[in-house]
């Protein structure tokens, strides 16, 4: 295992980072582990829901959580707005970082984290596989 903390700047993309970073790496499977900070967009999924929602406003990241690949993500994240009210869902590009997003993301070099399209969901879904010793 190997942890690797992150600072994202305001204005970046909270998932496009996050993937474009993964994609950046030797490793071929990853989580976050811890995630604070802020958004001036949030873009989410909800359960259920085919499009995405945009919230608007100044938003405190309380919690993120989800697998990284090299061929994409699956995360979920929690946000609380200006009255303290929270809202969570699955994370969308389009999410801005308003003033910080300070990350820990855990690489596992032992596996191959990738998508496939499942015939069930309709969605890529994650496959997970030991890498062979090497």
């Amino acid at each position: 295992m190997k942890v690797v903390p992150l600072r994202l700047a305001p204005g970046d993309d909270l998932r496009q980072t996050l993937e474009t970073w993964m994609g950046e790496q030797q490793e071929q499977a990853g989580c976050v582990i811890s995630a604070v900070g802020s958004l001036s967009v949030a873009q989410l999924r909800f359960a259920g829901a085919a499009e995405a929602t945009t919230i608007h406003g100044e938003l405190e990241i309380l919690s993120l959580a989800g697998t990284l690949s090299p061929d994409g993500a699956h995360l979920h994240i929690a946000v609380a707005d200006s009255r303290g009210a929270v809202i969570g869902g699955h994370l969308c590009t389009g999410s801005l970082v308003r003033t910080t997003a300070e990350l820990v993301v855990c690489l596992l070099p032992e596996w191959h984290f990738w998508r496939e399209l499942d015939p069930a969901t309709g969605y890529p879904e994650l496959r997970i596989s030991p890498l062979a010793p090497g």
